[in-house]
């Protein structure tokens, strides 16, 4: 993996309430940078949403359409969920965590993979793109839940 980006932040409400919400991909649009659309395009085994589904995102990174499946490698709410690409211009494995903090949630999530070949070059400038963009879901994440909590 060419490039490996944890980015945390302290949301003011229960792990239960940020992980339903962020672990839910019918969200990802509204929160996560560049995601136009997000669709669950293969059930779990046992039906709906868990450990190996599938969800399908259309994204616009760096100026480019970029459409990829990700598959739930683990799911465990309201403390994981690990996704990894199947289908995508680059491998890529994303983590979500929650944990209890005095404060409220300790949101993190981690993304780890990258361009191959001779982008590896550009993996420092890509790294600082991702965090800043990691960043900024964090901030969108807290904002819309927070909004939400005051009836705005």
């Amino acid at each position: 993996m060419t490039i490996d980006v944890t980015v945390r932040r302290v949301i003011p409400l229960p792990p239960e309430q940020v992980a339903e919400y962020a672990m839910d991909w019918r969200h990802d649009a509204e929160w996560t940078q560049g995601i136009r659309t997000a669709e669950l395009t293969r059930q779990a085994d046992g039906g709906g949403f868990g450990t190996g589904a599938e969800v399908t995102r259309t994204a616009r990174f760096l100026g480019r359409r970029i459409d990829y499946v990700l598959r739930v490698a683990a799911y465990e709410p309201p403390r994981l969920l690990d996704m990894v690409s199947v289908v995508a211009p680059m491998p890529m494995h994303v983590t979500y965590s929650f944990k209890q903090h005095e404060r409220g949630t300790v949101a993190a999530i981690r993304v780890r993979g990258g361009p191959g070949g001779l982008l590896r070059l550009a993996a420092p400038l890509f790294a600082r793109q991702v965090r800043s963009s990691l960043a900024k879901d964090l901030r969108d994440l807290e904002r819309r839940l927070t909004e939400q909590r005051g009836g705005a």
